[in-house]
């Protein structure tokens, strides 16, 4: 039996102790708090990076302009081709605006190929702010003017998406019926993304908008054709493989070289000849 006083002084160091431990875990709590909160507000500049500044249009490509159920005015460009029997919507990536794709646009237009993109609310010359809702709002718009105003057939629509237009792209082709689909380095989710650059936080389960097209693709009744290289720096091999899996038949997927912003280009000769083909198939 301990003497009172060392009992004493014992229980007084356990009290103490016990504080100490309480208070570390609140200021790590806390902490957490604020870092999760700084991430959430700072999430639209971490998932968009538009730019409103426009490099010179290529030549035969006209100006449109739409205006989306929720009021907010659009632009596009639109690059017709004589005779062709598909129209692309094409729906680009969270950098840039439409005047970075015009290597891709002359890819298509070789194909004989109609082809419309737009940039979404907040890129190039479109007005507003991104978000999830309003780029879906935006694809819909760009659809509708294809199908009501040019009198284009759903069945002769193929919508285009990389990169995040492609979790745009999937989300249209669950509403609306299209001809094809194609993805180009597509992710499954931005919570899933998320999780790769912050893997110790619970931020999948944080952000708001969520892009889960790994929820989606599964309701696509046309054709798809995924493209995605094992290289690709930003989104991993792995989600690419992963919606080929959760979607329906027929559907393809090709490999391609190259980084994430360049494999189109690195592998010109594989990625023609696959959209070549598609788009044959499509209009037999």
């Amino acid at each position: 039996m301990l003497p009172y006083g060392i009992q004493a002084r014992l229980c007084y160091t356990a009290r103490q102790m016990r504080r100490r431990l309480m208070n570390n875990i609140f200021l790590l709590l806390a902490g957490l708090a604020v870092i999760l909160l700084f991430l959430r507000w700072r999430e639209p500049r971490m998932l968009y990076f538009p730019d409103r500044d426009m490099l010179p249009a290529p030549a035969g490509v006209a100006d449109v302009w739409l205006t989306t159920a929720d009021g907010v005015r659009i632009h596009g460009w639109w690059l017709p081709a004589p005779q062709a029997p598909v129209t692309i919507l094409f729906l680009h990536g969270n950098t840039g605006n439409i005047s970075h794709r015009t290597e891709k646009l002359e890819m298509l237009r070789a194909l004989c190929v109609n082809t419309l993109i737009i940039d979404y609310r907040g890129y190039g010359q479109s007005a507003g702010t991104p978000n999830e809702p309003g780029t879906y709002a935006d694809a819909r718009a760009a659809y509708d003017y294809l199908t009501t105003t040019l009198n284009r057939e759903p069945r002769t629509v193929v919508v285009y998406g990389e990169s995040l237009g492609a979790a745009i792209a999937v989300e249209l082709a669950t509403r609306v019926p299209v001809g094809g689909v194609i993805l180009e380095e597509p992710f499954t989710s931005v919570g899933d993304m998320a999780q790769k650059m912050f893997p110790f936080l619970p931020v999948r389960w944080l952000v708001r908008n969520k892009y889960e097209t790994i929820r989606k693709i599964d309701r696509i009744n046309a054709p798809l054709l995924i493209f995605h290289s094992p290289t690709d720096e930003i989104i991993p091999y792995r989600h690419g493989q992963r919606l080929f899996a959760a979607a329906r038949e027929p559907k393809q997927f090709v490999a391609l070289r190259g980084g994430h912003n360049d494999a189109f280009l690195v592998s010109a000769d594989i990625y023609r000849a696959a959209l070549r083909d598609f788009l044959a198939r499509l209009t037999r």
